[in-house]
Parts: structure tokens; C-alpha cells; sequence
């Protein structure tokens, strides 16, 4: 059923719209100078990493992308912002510096992502085996997120850990004494 072409055009179509969605929310997140805007982007960026880990055949992946990072990291962030005092306004000088910076990142990182494109499309790329893929019952992903992936299972929680009390110190830091 994947032989047709119409199934692999509209696979295409996901797939580059979910890369398209990652890399507009990265330059949302980059080139802004509003924090709010900045974690929308972020968010943004993390849902069309979510469905690039889809097509990479981790929907557990992709569903912890949306859960942990947006569910929590850029809620937490939001909550932050929203217990600071208003931002000032902002200046041209500001957005200026931002986009001359966006500009020398853009450049930088075109050399790298270039040679690892080139290098994507260039090597033989193997499909995972039936056992690796048969097993996503919530029994196989339970015993293997507390035996095969303990330590990335406690690196997520550090990761939560550090965006809370990041979260706390920049409401702490926004308040002024009355």
C-alpha cells in the first residue's frame, strides 16, 4: 500500500511540514526579544521535533517531546514570565543587535547543516528489525524505561528539576520589594 505515489507525496508533505514547523519555532525562539514570544517559539519548535521523532519510527519519543517539553518546561517558563513585571519597550538598538546576531548564527550553522544534509542523503540508511518494532506494548516500554533507559528516564527529571527552579529564580528576580 506504500507503493503508491500519493501516499509517499503526502508522507513528504508531513514530513517536510514538521521540519518546516522545528525550524520556524527555532527562529521564532532566536530572533526574538520578547521572552514570551521567545517560549512560544520554542514550543513551536519542540511539536515539529515531536513529529520529526514520529517519522523516525519513537512515537514514546514524540509523545515525551510534547509532554516534558512542552507540557512542562515552557509552561513553567510562561508561568515565570507571567510573575515578573512588564517588560520595557523595546528599543531598535535591541532588535537590531538580534538580527545582526540571527544573521551570523544562520551563516554559521549553514556549513554544518549542509555537510551533514549531504551526508544523510549520500549514505545507506537500514531499515530497524521486526523485534525492535514489535515491541511498544506499555509492558515492553515500562521494563525497558526502568532497565535499558534509566538514565535517560533520570536525565528528563534533572532536565524538569533545572527548568523549575530556572522558572523560580527569573519570577524571584522580576519582583520588587514593596
Amino acid at each position: 500500500m506504500n507503493d503508491f505515489p500519493s501516499s509517499t507525496l503526502i508522507l513528504n508533505a508531513i514530513f517536510i511540514l514538521s521540519l518546516v514547523t522545528a525550524s520556524v519555532g527555532a527562529l521564532i525562539a532566536v530572533l526574538s526579544t520578547r521572552l514570551i514570544r521567545s517560549v512560544c517559539g520554542l514550543a513551536i519548535c519542540c511539536l515539529g521535533l515531536a513529529g520529526l521523532y514520529y517519522f523516525l519510527h519513537s512515537p514514546f519519543l514524540a509523545l515525551m517531546e510534547i509532554l516534558i517539553y512542552i507540557g512542562a518546561v515552557c509552561v513553567t517558563i510562561v508561568f515565570a514570565v507571567m510573575l515578573v513585571e512588564p517588560d520595557e519597550p523595546a528599543n531598535d538598538e535591541k532588535r537590531k543587535s538580534a538580527l545582526e546576531w540571527g544573521g551570523v548564527m544562520l551563516v554559521l550553522t549553514a556549513g554544518p547543516f549542509w555537510a551533514l544534509s549531504r551526508l544523510a542523503l549520500r549514505s545507506a540508511w537500514t531499515e530497524p528489525d521486526a523485534a525492535a518494532k514489535a515491541s511498544g506494548s506499555i509492558s515492553a516500554i515500562g521494563i525497558h524505561l526502568l532497565t535499558t533507559y534509566s538514565m535517560a528516564f533520570e536525565l528528563i527529571s534533572l532536565a524538569l528539576l533545572v527548568a523549575i527552579v530556572g522558572a523560580l529564580a527569573i519570577a524571584r528576580s522580576g519582583r520588587t520589594k514593596p
